[in-house]
């Protein structure tokens, strides 16, 4: 049976290789839509390739200008209602989503509305809305599949153990490229050198997240909905060389762990063949090459962005929301130059202070607080 399969943000490295995947696997996966922020001259090169019924371009001007470039019966849509279609256009059963921001959130959701499988390499659509939208998977009986090696680790350590079981989540981090740097040189860094990451290659949003282990305290939020445990119940740990993806503690002490060279294709095919496996094409783990494994405690006075990410899902409410707010556009700041390293914890810090949270019953109250958070940080880097 071949599962049809719908891209949100296939331009990026994740969906470049989940295209791959599926140009491996003909027999098992076929692309049904495509979707993109703007990147039109990559996104037609996959439509030629893959022939998917619908696409989607953020930028309205620019899904206007790929319409006039293609031929086919390829529908070319626009906007978030064009990601909406793509995310719940009526072949599609499994959605891959890797786009970069909160702008995931509503197709997402949109998504398990229409009973469509979840395969989520998109962060902020938990963080943010993580109560609201495991309750609609819930309520549609819908799988929601993590993307993320390290969630992946987590859910394939898990298969067959009863969740009674299960003491502790340890998620590994590389330590990012400025582990071993002194505080007083970090202060000094530069976005160039917050994206060259020691052992994976990202977008350039993700390394900064990386850089900062802000992107470990939005996957220590995910983890605490995708599996529903206390966030006490989850820590993290340094592990510089990225052989183990993450670990699970069962009561017994027992540790159970998940292991690959570093590398994003074995996460993102489990996904998409999950509960089952198949035939990867990727590179195997030769322990004759991996001599030493070794571990370290996070450093939160150099790293602080980890910290504020606990302090943000413990109080709950719309704090992750305002965390995960503040973190995307003083990133994207700094990718501009316009605020240097420390920053970036410095403003979300003082944001998460200023805010009031409450609980959230809707997209649209955190809609609001997004555009709190965002217009409160303007105001402030005036």
């Amino acid at each position: 049976m071949i599962k049809k399969i719908s891209v949100l943000g296939s331009t990026g490295s994740i969906g470049k290789q989940t295209l791959e995947i599926v140009r491996e696997h003909p027999d098992k996966f076929e692309i049904v839509g495509l979707a993109v922020m703007k990147s039109i001259d990559d996104l037609e090169a996959q439509i030629n390739e893959f022939k998917p019924k619908i696409v989607a371009v953020f930028d309205e001007e620019r899904a206007k200008t790929l319409i006039n470039r293609i031929s086919g019966n390829t529908q070319v849509r626009w906007g978030i209602k064009g990601l909406i279609e793509v995310a719940t256009y009526y072949e599609t059963e499994v959605v891959l989503n890797s786009v970069v921001g909160s702008v995931g959130l509503i197709p997402t959701l949109e998504a398990i509305k229409n009973k469509k499988t979840i395969a989520l390499a998109n962060k902020e659509t938990l963080v943010a809305a993580g109560d609201l939208v495991m309750k609609e998977c819930k309520n549609n009986d819908v799988n929601m599949i993590p993307v993320d090696s390290e969630h992946s680790a987590i859910l394939q350590c898990l298969q067959g153990e009863k969740s009674a079981n299960l003491d502790k989540i340890i998620l590994t981090a590389s330590g990012g490229p400025f582990r071993n740097w002194c505080y007083d040189d970090i202060k000094q860094v530069t976005f160039k050198d917050a994206l060259k990451h020691p052992n994976w290659s990202m977008g350039k949003k993700i390394s900064v997240d990386s850089s900062t282990l802000m992107n470990k305290g939005l996957e220590v939020i995910e983890a605490k909905w995708l599996f529903d445990v206390d966030v006490e119940k989850i820590e993290v740990v340094i592990h510089p060389q990225s052989i183990i993806h993450s670990m699970i503690e069962l009561k017994d002490g027992s540790i159970i762990a998940q292991l690959g060279v570093p590398n994003m294709k074995l996460p993102i095919q489990y996904a998409l063949s999950y509960p089952d496996r198949i035939q990867g094409e990727v590179t195997k783990l030769d322990f004759k090459k991996f001599h030493t494994l070794t571990f370290e405690e996070p450093d939160l006075k150099r790293f602080p962005c980890l910290s504020l990410a606990y302090e943000a899902i413990r109080i709950g409410g719309t704090m992750p929301c305002v965390l995960n707010a503040a973190n995307e556009m003083l990133v994207d700041y700094f990718l501009k130059d316009k605020v240097n390293f420390y920053d970036i914890p410095y403003y979300i810090e003082k944001a998460m202070e200023k805010h009031r949270p409450f609980s959230y019953q809707s997209v649209e109250e955190l809609l609001e607080v997004e555009a709190w958070v965002r217009a409160w940080i303007i105001n402030e880097l005036r």
